[in-house]
């Protein structure tokens, strides 16, 4: 084969004969020889620029989309989505956290749950048929682990007690101390309360209300999630049998101050400190918790607030 180049091509040609096929091979997008890679291949030729008299021609109208059937809006594809409005989520005075439980706690949810908690239902309560009387009925909300309420459902067998706490724990340690001491007054409910209070509690059913000891929510941005507000103590006051009672305790002074402005504030409820003015001493009847017996040794001050409802 180099013979016959040779003989047919003069050697003085040959370098430039074989470049020139190169640079030809290269740009038809093909592998040269020795292994050079292939160039980019060429792209598809585009359609033919549009002349004067077509570009002059209207364009015709877009074909319509039909609906997306799977949608159910009546909406065309390729439409943009409407965002719809964002339901507002309403400010809740407590945040859920998990926590450990001990073994009592967990076996006294398996053993003792299915008898003492209630679910939430949007009906209200049939108290015949839950305590199997109709006692006077006391509500606690935000029981924590339970203790006062357990000591006062002790202290006051003819009364039945309804609590609502959020947190799985105290839940189950209440329910131990339901087991351990025999209470059959106490009946407990994992919901918000406000909830509760509005679904579940006929008006002017309960005798007393508790509210021990809530999250202070010291920051001021927080202020907002404080359980004591306008709205929540004209929906107790509804609640509430004439004559009935709250009372509220915290050790946090500038709450205990909104607690006594809001709860004053409120038309159907009065003040049963002396002169109708103030706070009272804590009642012998409230349990001292060991948070509040903590704070009491460490000169933290406690406020209790008492109010009626007006008959």
């Amino acid at each position: 084969m180099r013979a016959h180049l040779a003989a047919v091509v003069p050697p003085a040609l040959a370098p430039r004969r074989a470049a020139r096929r190169l640079a030809a091979t290269l740009r038809a997008g093909g592998r040269g020889p020795r292994g050079h890679n292939r160039g980019p291949p060429r792209p598809a030729p585009g359609p033919a620029p549009a002349s004067a008299a077509t570009m002059n021609q209207p364009l015709p109208p877009p074909t319509p989309t039909p609906a997306d059937p799977d949608r159910g809006d009546g909406q065309q594809d390729g439409a943009p989505d409407t965002p719809a409005p964002a339901e507002r989520r309403p400010v809740r005075s407590f945040v859920l956290r998990g926590g450990r439980m001990g073994t009592g706690q967990l076996r006294a949810l398996a053993e003792l749950g299915p008898r003492f908690v209630l679910p939430f239902a949007a009906a209200p309560l049939d108290r015949q048929s839950v305590f199997g009387r109709n006692a006077p009925l006391l509500l606690e909300i935000g029981f924590g682990m339970g203790d006062a309420t357990a000591a006062v459902a002790q202290a006051l067998p003819d009364h039945d007690l309804l609590g609502c706490e959020v947190h799985e724990a105290g839940v189950g340690a209440l329910l131990k101390l339901v087991g351990e001491r025999g209470l059959a007054n106490v009946r407990i409910l994992r919901h918000d309360a406000v909830e509760v209070l509005r679904e579940m509690i006929a008006p002017a059913s309960l005798a007393g209300v508790h509210i021990w000891f809530p999250d202070p929510w010291h920051k001021k941005r927080h202020h907002k999630r404080r359980l004591v507000q306008p709205p929540l103590a004209a929906l107790l006051a509804s609640r509430l049998a004439p004559g009935g009672y709250l009372h509220c305790a915290t050790d946090w002074q500038p709450y205990a101050e909104q607690m006594l402005a809001v709860l004053s504030a409120e038309p159907l409820l009065l003040n049963a400190a002396a002169g109708g003015v103030g706070y009272v001493a804590r009642p012998a009847w409230r349990p001292l918790t060991k948070f509040e017996a903590r704070g009491l040794r460490l000169g933290h001050g406690v406020w209790d607030l008492v109010f009626r409802r007006s008959s």
